[in-house]
């Protein structure tokens, strides 16, 4: 497998993501700019990542303006076909833009930015350490749509504490129910808030960012 990141105006995380695929995960990286269109080399067994950041300065809302760039079409016909997507942070927020997920992110409910480590489990998994770093990272959706994902396994992770408690507490902007990150019922568009790129490195005392890529399917 091999990674295409794509570059949008006001991208910050863009190269921590070539970094910790290309350098400690050994992973063949492309780097994509949102201008252009071609995924040329790239087939449904790869994945491009939507990385963090504040693309076009995060105007309108976050997000709204990157989904129209030239490079997110050919995007959403890779993720139509099978293709492996994951968006981070700033990334998810287009995912959610460009409806290959549902819901929407919004304003932390502290209004206030955060940049800690914080813990997020899978349903049923052990408490990672990943780090977060958002102002907007409330994901919100109505009732039914939280349902759906959750009956349909959709919920990649929740905000917990280091005991694997899913509780208030725990939750760093006030997510509706703890939530950190989801896919698409096909399983092969994934979103999520916390940063795993920035948890691969032995040289930073962390590396469970790793176990994140493992269980996205992505190693």
């Amino acid at each position: 497998m091999k990674f295409g990141v794509v570059v949008f105006p006001g991208s910050n995380c863009d190269h921590d993501m070539q970094h910790a695929l290309q350098n400690d995960l050994n992973k063949e990286v492309r780097m994509l700019w949102h201008k252009d269109k071609s995924l040329d080399g790239f087939t449904t067994e790869d994945c491009i990542v939507l990385p963090g950041g504040f693309s076009f300065g995060d105007y309108l809302r976050c997000g709204a303006i990157a989904r129209f760039s030239p490079m997110m079409q050919s995007v959403i016909d890779f993720a139509g076909k099978g293709g492996k997507v994951l968006g981070v942070c700033n990334g998810f927020q287009i995912l959610c833009e460009s409806h290959l997920l549902p819901g929407v992110l919004t304003m932390n409910a502290h209004r206030q930015f955060v940049c800690k480590n914080n813990y997020l489990k899978a349903p049923g998994g052990e408490p990672l350490l990943i780090p977060v770093a958002h102002g907007d990272g409330r994901f919100q959706a109505d009732e039914k749509t939280l349902d759906d994902l959750e009956a349909n396994n959709q919920v990649l992770f929740y905000y917990c504490d280091d005991k694997g408690n899913v509780v208030d507490d725990a939750n760093p902007n006030g997510a509706i129910r703890n939530i950190a990150g989801i896919r698409n019922k096909e399983g092969n568009v994934f979103g999520m808030m916390p940063h795993p790129e920035r948890a691969v490195s032995a040289t930073l005392g962390n590396v469970d960012g790793k176990k994140v890529f493992e269980m996205l399917g992505l190693l």
